[in-house]
């Protein structure tokens, strides 16, 4: 009898120490995955959600996290102005919820598209701008041009049509400085 006692006392110190070892490998486990999520993956996750970014130059902004690409967000704030904002720009973000990557659509593959495709878009579209760069530096006008590693803004009178005339400069600005794109509110199209 005693002996059944001994080795039911060490079957279950053994259980314990199995069960501990196995619930540290869990939560060892589930550390190293949560360790290799990327802020990208936990802003997928979240669209559709009211977030506050802040971001390097353009301070803190707010609104609904309607899109995500690979490095950027498009943002629409409650007036429903739309934001594109670079995402190494963004420094700290709050509103993300509990979910990381957002599901794909069942039948279509989500297409990713860099901030490069998104400014080209802008410029195609001719609208109005207000570009904000990581240092602050804000600037308005018309895309005018984006290449492999720049953009180019003509900046004019706000109001006015770009128009060759009604032109002050252009502004070559890196790709990598580029904060905040948004849509300038005096635009009709906006």
């Amino acid at each position: 009898m005693r002996w059944q006692q001994l080795f039911a006392d060490l079957t279950a110190q053994f259980d314990e120490v199995e069960a501990a070892a196995e619930l540290a490998e869990s939560a060892s486990r589930t550390r190293a995955e949560v360790g290799a999520v990327r802020l990208a993956e936990r802003f997928a996750g979240a669209v559709g959600a009211d977030v506050r970014l802040r971001c390097r130059g353009a301070g803190q902004l707010s609104g609904l996290l309607a899109d995500v690409g690979p490095d950027w967000l498009l943002l629409v704030d409650e007036r429903g102005a739309e934001s594109v904002v670079a995402t190494r720009a963004v420094t700290s973000v709050t509103g993300l919820g509990r979910s990381t990557v957002a599901e794909p659509d069942g039948d279509r593959p989500r297409v990713q598209f860099d901030i490069r495709l998104v400014l080209r878009a802008m410029a195609r579209d001719r609208s109005a701008v207000t570009l904000t760069t990581d240092d602050g530096v804000v600037l308005t006008g018309t895309i005018d041009r984006v290449g492999a590693d720049f953009v180019e803004l003509a900046e004019h009178p706000v109001g006015e049509p770009r128009r060759a005339g009604a032109v002050r400069a252009v502004h070559a600005v890196a790709v990598a400085a580029v904060a905040v794109v948004a849509r300038r509110p005096e635009d009709p199209a906006a």
